[in-house]
């Protein structure tokens, strides 16, 4: 075969790879189609129930939307920033910016030392009585809060058990939740029982990987217990406890259910929080008003999440 013919021959056929090249094209677009079918479903699901709802409320808060425009929608007025300044001239809702930042600032320290002493404890165990107790103080964490919340308000009651329990030690006990001063306190101690069980199998995970030659060589060096935990342990659980943080700060500063049952966000408006004074609003029909505070809420979760990332996160 002459060169000119040659020539003509790849001509026509092309290069040799690009037929493969354009087989792997045509295979690649069909596992693109297939995997977007499977997913279709669930982003059809997200777009209607979380994507809409979010972009909607987020376009609200700009505007004096309220119960009466429903028939309406697009009539309403677009007022701007208007809605967050009157938002920060509420008092309610400045006091409902404090009592968020009290639960969320004593209620995670509480709960992470809790959290992780259990942990320490459970990792240094042996036997069946270690699992025994990874499942009761687990066991909270899976039960209604509805349920837990409805319990903690007869157990907190004058007379309620925890009362009773005083009194045999000769303390009269304080009615716990239509005292300001205790109603917030309550709160946060249930709030800690029941999420000690999520950061307590969270850290015992991040224990159980820290590497026991660690520990040994630190041990061999004259490290006291405490130095270990300070200087080897602790630094080492830095993803887990960031982890372990974020989780338990966003729950926090969402906390409904517990004010919602217990004590309606009083007494005196002593356990209101953000998320319990953005559903009022809701129920007031100042739905614009609500939006705005919603996303007040966000905001605190994002910088506070983002602190904590700067905190915790390993420095390696």
């Amino acid at each position: 075969m002459s060169a000119s013919t040659a020539t003509a021959v790849r001509a026509v056929r092309g290069p040799r790879g690009e037929g493969k090249r354009s087989l792997g094209a045509v295979r690649r677009r069909r596992q693109a189609f297939v995997a977007w079918g499977f997913a279709l479903p669930f982003v059809v699901v997200f777009a209607i129930f979380m994507l809409f709802p979010i972009v909607g409320s987020f376009a609200m808060s700009f505007t004096d939307f309220t119960a009466r425009d429903i028939r309406s929608p697009f009539a309403v007025n677009f007022v701007g920033l208007e809605q967050f300044f009157t938002l920060f001239a509420d008092s309610r809702f400045l006091t409902s910016l404090g009592v968020t930042g009290i639960f969320v600032l004593v209620g995670i320290p509480i709960t992470m030392i809790v959290a992780l002493a259990l942990a320490l404890a459970l990792n240094n165990g042996r036997g069946r009585i270690v699992s025994f107790f990874r499942v009761g103080f687990y066991a909270p964490v899976v039960t209604s809060i509805v349920a837990i919340s409805v319990v903690w308000r007869y157990i907190l009651q004058p007379d309620g058990l925890l009362n009773s329990a005083l009194a045999l030690v000769g303390i009269d006990g304080p009615n716990w939740l239509n005292d300001p001063a205790f109603a917030l306190p309550s709160l946060i101690m249930m709030a800690v029982w029941r999420n000690v069980g999520t950061l307590m199998v969270i850290f015992l995970a991040g224990l159980q990987a820290v590497p026991e030659d660690v520990n040994e060589a630190a041990t061999m060096d004259g490290a006291s217990p405490w130095r270990r935990l300070i200087s080897v342990t602790l630094p080492l659980l830095r993803p887990t406890l960031l982890l372990g943080a974020v989780l338990i700060s966003v729950g926090y500063l969402q906390f409904f259910e517990e004010a919602f049952v217990m004590t309606k966000g009083g007494p005196l408006d002593s356990t209101l929080s953000v998320a319990f004074y953005t559903y009022q609003q809701f129920g007031f029909g100042e739905y614009g008003l609500a939006s705005a505070a919603s996303y007040v809420l966000f905001l605190a979760i994002a910088l506070i999440s983002l602190l904590q990332f700067r905190l915790l996160r390993s420095k390696d």
